[in-house]
């Protein structure tokens, strides 16, 4: 059992700022995610990908952003539980939560941040005959190890960063990188593309387009692959098969927890603290949903600041906190550090 003063279902941006926010009241959190890794749709569908939108960054490359949001919260040090899903809640008689993940892990909290951007995420699946029977036998929606790959031959789905990236990265830990792309042209940063050119002339990296993956041979592993390329059929020998097609967002198990959805997004409470329609529940970022609701990171990092308010009166209920600004009262991390602004100097001009 992880017991904690906050679970936030959710590392995105909103997600990770709301443990800023909350480590100002000294209100301990844990972070639980279904992705392998913090950061959301920032880190997983487009982290080279400049934003414009963040407050005091005329831009910010999205993976950056989630850098820099754990750097901010180092700090605080918020337990993470990745790649498990929320899956059941159960309301204790004191008024407290606890939350079990699809892997059984348990979490007690009095209060609950649902901070899970468009729900949980599910992989984009090829339509492919019988590619359930090979996951976990060759065919990985998620790198989670990339030494899991050391000295294997991968082909790599896909025309997008995450694609591009991973072809790039596993160019210096596979024997050999084959990247499969149904269109001549991709979809990514520039550099990515220019850098996966530069592999390809090397020799690092065989790229194969435009061609589609139609099917997978193997008995008890994947063995090889089936493509279509301008129209013929041939089959190429691999070890792995990794399509990134992006992700499919889903409210998932959370959707039937009694609370009050509309459209695939939950209703809250804007007036005041952005909680549901279940106390100590509450719903921060894009997956909310209320009148004049904008789905902007920016939106979901004043929310999470409110509804950490809101969380400090129902874990220390009768208890007043005075806000203060932090260029004045500083901050003090669980791990013992102090960031404060230098003292001002007392002295008279004469």
């Amino acid at each position: 059992m992880i017991k904690t003063d906050i679970l936030i279902i959710g590392a995105g941006p909103t997600g990770l700022f709301a443990v800023f926010e909350a480590g100002l009241l000294k209100l301990k959190c844990h972070i639980l995610d279904a992705l392998p890794q913090a950061g959301g749709q920032l880190s997983e569908l487009y982290p080279k990908k400049p934003i414009y939108d963040i407050p005091g960054f005329p831009e910010v490359l999205a993976g950056d952003l989630i850098d820099n949001l754990q750097e901010q919260i180092k700090q605080f040090e918020p337990g993470y539980t990745l790649g498990e899903r929320a899956e059941t809640i159960e309301k204790q008689e004191d008024g407290s939560f606890i939350v079990t993940s699809n892997k059984g892990t348990r979490f007690h909290a009095p209060v609950i941040a649902i901070a899970g951007g468009l729900g949980s995420f599910e992989p984009r699946k090829p339509l492919i005959e019988d590619i359930e029977f090979y996951e976990n036998k060759g065919v990985k929606y998620f790198i989670k190890n990339p030494e899991k790959f050391r000295d294997k031959r991968v082909v790599i789905a896909g025309g997008g960063d995450s694609a591009l990236d991973w072809s790039i990265f596993l160019s210096n830990v596979a024997s050999e990188v084959t990247l499969i792309h149904r269109r001549n042209e991709f979809r990514g940063a520039l550099d990515s593309v220019e850098k996966v050119q530069e592999l390809k002339t090397a020799g690092k990296i065989k790229l194969i387009t435009p061609a589609e993956v139609i099917g997978i041979n193997g008995a008890e592993h994947i063995e090889s692959l089936v493509i279509e390329e301008n129209g013929a059929h041939r089959t190429i020998e691999t070890d792995y098969f990794i399509p990134l097609f992006g992700l499919t967002p889903k409210l998932g198990p959370i959707g039937d927890w009694g609370l009050d959805i509309e459209k695939n997004a939950i209703k809250v409470n804007n007036a005041l603290d952005y909680q549901t329609n279940i106390p100590g529940i509450f719903a921060i970022g894009d997956v909310n949903t209320y009148p004049g609701k904008l789905k902007l990171i920016l939106c979901g990092f004043h929310e999470a600041t409110l509804m950490c308010q809101a969380a400090y009166q129902i874990i220390n209920p009768g208890k007043k906190y005075v806000l203060k600004y932090t260029t004045v009262s500083g901050v003090d991390g669980f791990d013992g550090t102090r960031k404060e602004a230098p003292k001002a100097v007392v002295k008279a001009i004469v």
